[in-house]
């Protein structure tokens, strides 16, 4: 069976997006456990920073704990 270079071409570009997608949530979720850790460090405690951010003070620290 020939091979459509359209579908081919879009099995491509979703992987590719998909990558990219990866590549970005990673940094993204350094930067931000970065910011966290930045704060509790500036003194902003656990809850300071749920209520500026609109997360659950738990989940603020889940984060904070990340590797």
């Amino acid at each position: 069976m020939p091979v459509d270079p359209k579908r081919k071409a879009a099995r491509q570009e979703v992987r590719a997006a998909q990558k990219q997608f990866e590549r970005d949530s990673k940094s993204t979720r350094e930067a931000r456990r970065r910011a966290f850790a930045k704060a509790k460090a500036a003194g902003l405690s656990l809850r300071e920073i749920a209520e500026e951010t609109g997360l659950h003070h738990s989940t603020v620290a889940e984060i904070a704990r990340e590797d």
